[in-house]
């Protein structure tokens, strides 16, 4: 087997010595293309890696549809996640005097953004901008620094 397919495959975390390996063949009618069985056997619950029969180093892996919705669900998920990371580094970065407040500020913000109606289209958001510009709007949410020292040293 092909050895990016095999990286492949331990990385999906398959357990099989023996996975599908099936190579796309033309046939005389463009428009239809055969699957033949190179390496395992049929099985409709694991992925499928397919190659290419005139080029080797193009290959493709057909997951099950609940593997792919599972696989899509945890995508969004890390990617929520991560960008809550962003912004809760940002927001600590600028010293809030409640950070609760300040998530709420951007979390509005951020709903505002989102085009009610299309939901799931991406939008871009500069998150350190985004904190910067509450600042600027809510001092009174952040900690300023200059109150902390004598008159003299400011």
């Amino acid at each position: 087997m092909n050895d990016k397919l095999e990286v492949l495959n331990k990385a999906l975390g398959l357990a099989k010595d023996n996975p599908i390996l099936l190579e796309l063949k033309n046939t005389d009618n463009e428009n239809i293309k055969e699957l033949h069985i190179k390496n395992g056997s049929f099985d409709p619950s694991e992925p499928w890696f397919v190659t290419d029969s005139e080029d080797e180093n193009k290959a493709y892996a057909v997951l099950p549809m609940d593997a792919f919705n599972q696989l899509v669900k945890t995508m969004k998920e890390i990617q929520q996640e991560n960008f809550n990371l962003k912004l809760e580094k940002s927001i600590l970065s600028h010293m809030p005097s409640d950070f609760e407040d300040v998530w709420v500020v951007a979390m509005d913000r951020i709903e505002s953004l989102i085009d009610k109606e299309n939901p799931n289209k991406p939008i871009s958001i500069d998150i350190d901008k985004l904190v910067r510009d509450i600042k600027e709007e809510h001092p009174n949410l952040f900690i300023n620094m200059k109150n902390f020292f004598p008159p003299f040293l400011k």
